[in-house]
């Protein structure tokens, strides 16, 4: 067997652990596999507490920066997180040096992903980050190498399995947001501080980062439309079955003629879609291509396990010689950027109103409608309550954003309507 590849791994939590796990227990596997053996010479993390693992046999560092200069590895692993600070850089420094950085940072992807690719690509290192979208499902390998010979028109998916739980168990047990987010904070689904999940940035990162290897441009997360779960309803949830649709969190990213879109909201799509059906805390990719048609991926998007396994893989790749473009092309071929405004989105939409049930509400509703060029396609009332206010669903034909929100501040200012409509965008497939 050739020499064997020394890897340094920053920071010890959950996904270190289980990437030293990994490698202590499949040691002669992965060295068959690679056809050289995968060995850890050194480890850093803020504290040397017993983490259950047996660490003596790796040289210890206390900083990810002076790790990343003066060890003796080929690879420097980083599972620390953050866009800014130790983590960037860290991965700056063991680039720099001259050694391939393997990353579950989405994050710092997301935000520096070209400036570090032009690093890696200038000191011909790989940059790999598998763990850092959909944990253990292989999408970034797929899309960039798997179907590398496809035009990639449209990529989506469920991208964070926080959200997913919550919006799963609120439709499974008809229960409020609140009380389902505290049920996943207790279990360990959602963080103390939940917003970056909820409020869409983690999908936000991971879509940026996709659209990047789909397209073949720069990775742009300042132009990623981001809308978060607080506002979804036990109420939207059940009206969303009675039309045929599932709530999920899905970012979506299509080249069109005028520009790449990117978006991450809220999302009501078929029951006929297989992606309606991916539960719980598992995420899923669906990828379209002019070749293959549909690929859909699902599996577990976080935890010890599903990451350090793609963390795994993308080391056992530079054990082998495996050197692919950090975005699927070289980065100087990587293309601006150019976003579509998020008003220029065409779809279909579903609009939940409180009226007050009187006459003429509906008529005055339907005629805002039709002057900003929004066509109803259905409309659903729960029930009759003459002078209160009522729920009242509306589904619209495929419209224009920009004339579907101009209709809603015309219809919030209409007299029957008691509270701010609730609009949600409708997917086809």
């Amino acid at each position: 067997m050739s020499n064997p590849l020394k890897i340094a791994i920053a920071g010890l939590g959950t996904v270190g652990i289980g990437t030293v796990k990994i490698l202590q227990n499949h040691a002669e596997t992965i060295a068959m596999r690679c056809g050289r053996p995968v060995i850890i010479s050194a480890v850093c993390a803020r504290s040397q507490k017993d983490r259950g693992v047996d660490l003596s046999d790796y040289q210890w560092f206390d900083d990810a920066h002076t790790m990343a200069v003066q060890s003796d590895a080929d690879v420097f692993v980083e599972l620390i997180g953050g866009s800014e600070g130790i983590a960037k850089d860290a991965v700056e420094a063991a680039l720099n040096a001259g050694r391939h950085v393997v990353t579950a940072n989405k994050a710092l992807i997301a935000h520096h992903g070209t400036a570090l690719a032009k690093v890696a690509e200038a000191k011909n290192v790989s940059l790999n980050y598998e763990a850092a979208v959909a944990g253990g499902i292989p999408v970034i390998k797929s899309i960039r190498e798997g179907l590398a010979g496809n035009a990639v028109t449209r990529v989506q998916g469920i991208l964070n399995g926080t959200c997913n739980y919550i919006l799963t168990t609120m439709r499974e047990e008809g229960r409020n947001f609140d009380e389902v987010l505290k049920d996943a904070q207790q279990f360990g689904y959602a963080e103390a501080d939940p917003s970056f999940d909820i409020d869409g940035v983690d999908a936000a990162h991971k879509l940026a980062i996709l659209a990047s290897v789909a397209f073949g441009v720069e990775v742009n997360f300042e132009d990623v439309y981001v809308e978060g779960i607080r506002h979804v309803s036990a109420t939207d949830i059940q009206f969303a079955e009675e039309l045929g649709y599932r709530i999920k969190l899905l970012g979506v990213a299509s080249m069109t003629e005028a520009g790449l879109e990117q978006r991450v909201h809220p999302t009501m799509v078929p029951r006929s879609a297989p992606i309606s059906t991916v539960e719980g805390v598992f995420n899923a990719v669906v990828t379209d291509g002019d070749a293959v048609d549909t690929l859909m991926q699902e599996g577990r998007g976080a935890g010890e396990g599903p990451t350090a396994s793609a963390v795994l893989s993308d080391i056992m790749d530079i054990a082998r010689g495996i050197c692919v473009s950090t975005f699927g092309v070289p980065v100087t071929s990587l293309k601006p950027s150019q976003p579509r405004p998020m008003g220029d989105h065409r779809g279909a939409y579903y609009v939940r109103l409180m009226l007050l049930d009187e006459p003429g509400v509906i008529a005055d509703v339907t005629a805002v409608l039709r002057n900003h060029s929004v066509s109803m396609e259905s409309m659903l009332q729960r029930a009759r309550v003459p002078g209160e206010a009522v729920p009242v669903v509306i589904s619209t034909h495929v419209t224009i954003e920009s004339n579907m929100l101009a209709a809603l501040e015309a219809i919030t200012n209409l007299d029957s309507v008691t509270e701010a409509p609730r609009m949600i965008r409708i997917e086809s497939a």
